[in-house]
């Protein structure tokens, strides 16, 4: 089968200048073998693969998606500032047309940073995909957006920030929470009562191979999303499902994952973990980038992939594929499950304790969304950490209805700030972000 020839952007950046300490991780080095591996092989030589370098991005992009106690200053460096400018780049890219899709290599990684962040937590300070995401809203007019998240960790902070969004459809693939950090993501975590169906959660037993990975892309994935119909689709590109990968437990090879790449065509790849920087990433991101580009990936290889050595147990293909049922079973009822959860509540309440494993910090929530017929409803949240920090946010959905807009403005306009830190109003509709 001949396949289609892409123009691919190529957006690198490695962050010299930011790591959580020398040896962690989540450093430098885990792009800059890549790159490396990049020019070795010679893929810049391609007319269709073009590199771009990244834009900044600002304090009002992050305030589109996020509530950062104190503010977004606060929580950033301006390697965080580039790696969600690199990601806005990726979209400005592919949306003006100038090329087909983009791949952003950036780091820092921000799929665990959720609505409200007080903090860093699994080595993220601010969700680099919601902010392109919003970006992508506020610029392009995109409605209907699809977010892949192949990383090993659950994407548990993009899940968060739009588990009310109707219009956005948050997949995530990954290590049963049971077994790994941070410790969510279950089939049942279905989305707000305003969004069922619109988070979609899909853990999968340790040690799961090429096989288990693409049966869940071929059985669950792509029919959601044929469903769904987005008009982009992002992948949340996290490479730590490799066999070689320090602190996960999944048998996932680079032809895997190029393979599991050409499948979904994402429009835009964000990089997320992978930290197995010198036996995985450079092999991982060359299969993917041949891949997003229409080129011949199959004989990208690692060094000691053995097929026989990584290859799934009959257990494991059980498991997986009693796992895909269940999550087909769901979404088949989505429609129906609103009024079972609902009943005649006016509004839905959720408690949510939060840890913020970077920064050791612990955030008690309480999250109340206004029940509606008409778009994701207005939410409400009342956010305490131990730092002494205790704040309280009023968050109006894209494509607000009138009632949700007049709840939340007249519930501001009413708030006595007086027992909170901070009162937040972020109108994501509007895109007015106010503190008092």
């Amino acid at each position: 089968m001949t396949k289609k020839i892409r123009k691919t952007g190529l957006i690198f950046f490695p962050a010299f200048d930011w790591a959580i300490s020398p040896n962690h991780p989540e450093r430098e080095e885990r792009l800059l073998y890549t790159q490396d591996q990049v020019f070795e092989e010679g893929l810049l030589d391609f007319p269709n693969i073009v590199e771009y370098k990244p834009d900044l991005a600002t304090y009002a992009d992050i305030n589109r998606c996020h509530i950062c106690v104190p503010n977004p200053q606060y929580l950033t460096t301006n390697s965080h500032l580039i790696s969600a400018g690199g990601a806005i780049t990726a979209a400005k890219k592919v949306l003006s047309g100038e090329v087909d899709n983009a791949f952003a290599l950036v780091r820092p990684p921000g799929h665990h940073s959720m609505l409200v962040a007080h903090g860093a937590r699994g080595f993220c300070n601010i969700n680099i995909e919601a902010v392109m995401v919003e970006y992508i809203r506020h610029q392009f007019g995109v409605k209907r957006i699809a977010i892949v998240d192949t990383d090993c960790h659950h994407g548990d902070g993009t899940q968060d920030i739009y588990w009310n969004d109707p219009d956005v459809l948050c997949i995530s693939i990954h290590q049963d929470g049971r077994t790994l950090y941070p410790g969510t993501g279950f089939t049942e975590d279905f989305g707000g009562p305003n969004a069922l169906g619109a988070t979609i959660n899909i853990p999968l037993p340790p040690r799961t191979s090429d096989e288990g990975f693409l049966f869940v892309m071929d059985n669950v994935i792509l029919p959601i999303l044929d469903e769904f119909n987005p008009e982009i689709i992002i992948n949340s590109a996290g490479q730590d499902n490799h066999y070689s990968d320090p602190i996960t437990n999944m048998s996932f090879s680079a032809q895997g994952y190029a393979l599991l790449n050409e499948k979904l065509a994402p429009d835009i790849a964000v990089l997320e973990g992978g930290y197995s920087i010198e036996k995985a990433l450079p092999y991982v991101n060359v299969g993917i980038i041949l891949a997003m580009a229409g080129l011949d990936f199959s004989q990208v290889r690692e060094p000691d992939y053995d097929a026989l050595r990584i290859h799934q147990s009959p257990e494991i293909t059980r498991l997986i594929e009693e796992e895909a049922k269940n999550v087909m079973t769901l979404w088949k009822k989505k429609k129906n499950l609103k009024k079972q959860i609902t009943g005649s509540a006016a509004y839905i309440r959720r408690e949510k304790n939060i840890y913020y494993d970077t920064d050791n910090i612990m955030e008690k929530q309480t999250e109340t969304v206004r029940v509606c017929d008409d778009c994701g409803g207005v939410v409400m949240i009342d956010s305490a950490a131990d730092t002494g920090k205790r704040i309280y946010a009023i968050i109006l959905p894209n494509g607000c209805c009138p009632e949700c807009r007049k709840s939340g403005e007249n519930f501001f306009n009413r708030m006595n700030s007086s027992q909170y830190n901070h009162v937040y109003f972020q109108d994501r509709q509007k895109d007015v972000f106010i503190v008092k």
